[in-house]
């Protein structure tokens, strides 16, 4: 099982750190360092689990529902309902404030705890998590590679659903039911419709398709806690001469990212890679924050993990990191565009997870 070997590889790493114990943070949206530790993905509310080092989990949870939903599916730890959740939490860290302690992510501690840390002697192991979450063991990359043949798949069964005047949660409803039937337990995915006017992508607002519209998209299914994602663009018709145009910088920039990805460089370096093809092209500012949020980004327990792909983020990558290449952006002729592959990161370069044609769509009307 994929989680006892998390787990198992948390405790030796807090060993070789001499950490005693790891008081770990997790809710609905944040939830993959609570799930690295416990396999448990909750749902709703919050959750802290206190992790020994010894093996043995405790999880607390501030919901009946996802306290009778945990015993269930993680019988190995201790669950707790604690509906006052900080307070309960915090007095097991005082039975323990002699031991060496760690927390991750520091910064979503209930406040009450993060101003005690120092007096509990909790130190900030966010950045020691991390590199667990990042560089991941064989059979995470494996689940990532069915989540990626996963969303191949799913985008076929978008493209199918696409036609005038169908709403774009129609064809979001075809792909959650695809996955669904296929055992995927979530799938984030937003959705772009029209034209220049487009400037990303946001959950489904009741948008009917038109002819000439461009359909954006990024599908991200998860397969046993882990996600992958693909983000591909189509034209509802024949796509017209600027947007295959378009199409094909996306296309140089995302392949000249992939192409620098191997152990050794930073995120940086992608980063840098992509926006320089911009540059190139006289696009440089539609690189910047004011209209792109991230040039990729991590895959795995999350469904937009670190390492954020920025030209300022010098994390180092390394073997057993998954990624998500895209130089998603606005375009101030045809509008938003965004192209998409995930990566596993090889020993000398990556492995392409992605399989769907790296091309601009069009559906025949």
């Amino acid at each position: 099982m994929i989680a006892g070997q998390r787990i198992k590889r948390l405790t030796d790493a807090m060993q070789e750190s001499g950490l005693d114990a790891m008081l770990v943070y997790g809710n609905a949206w944040q939830g993959d360092y609570l799930r690295y530790a416990t396999d448990f993905g909750i749902l709703e509310g919050q959750a802290l689990a206190i992790v020994r080092g010894d093996g043995h989990i405790t999880l607390y949870v501030d919901s009946a529902l996802e306290a009778d939903r945990a015993a269930l599916d993680c019988p190995g730890i201790e669950v707790v309902l604690a509906p006052d959740l900080t307070g309960e939490v915090e007095a097991a860290l005082d039975r323990m404030r002699n031991q060496s302690m760690g927390a991750a992510p520091q910064r979503l501690l209930p406040r009450r705890i993060a101003l005690r840390a120092g007096g509990l002697k909790i130190t900030d192991e966010t950045g020691f998590v991390d590199r667990l979450l990042m560089r991941k063991l064989d059979e995470e990359i494996d689940a990532i590679r069915r989540a990626a043949k996963l969303a191949d798949e799913g985008y076929k069964v978008f493209m199918q659903a696409v036609r005038p005047g169908r709403a774009d949660y129609e064809l979001i409803a075809e792909a959650e039911a695809f996955f669904r039937a296929n055992g995927v337990d979530d799938n984030f995915q937003i959705i772009g419709v029209g034209g220049v006017e487009v400037k990303g992508m946001a959950p489904p607002s009741g948008k009917r398709l038109k002819r000439g519209d461009m359909v954006t998209t990024e599908l991200t299914p998860c397969v046993e806690g882990y996600y992958a994602q693909i983000c591909r663009t189509l034209v509802l018709g024949e796509a017209n001469a600027e947007q295959k145009a378009a199409h094909a910088l996306w296309r140089e920039a995302m392949e000249a990212g992939i192409a620098t990805v191997r152990p050794g460089i930073t995120a940086a370096d992608i980063a840098k890679a992509e926006n320089d093809v911009f540059r190139k092209h006289g696009m440089g500012q539609y690189t910047t924050s004011e209209y792109t949020r991230v040039r990729g980004h991590g895959m795995g327990l999350f469904a937009d993990s670190k390492p954020h792909i920025l030209e300022d983020v010098t994390t180092r990558i390394e073997e057993g990191m998954a990624l998500i290449v895209h130089p998603n952006t606005y375009h101030p002729v045809v509008g938003y565009m965004v192209l998409g592959d995930g990566v596993a990161v090889t020993d000398d370069g990556c492995e392409v997870l992605t399989g769907t044609p790296r091309e601009l769509f069009s559906i025949a009307v």
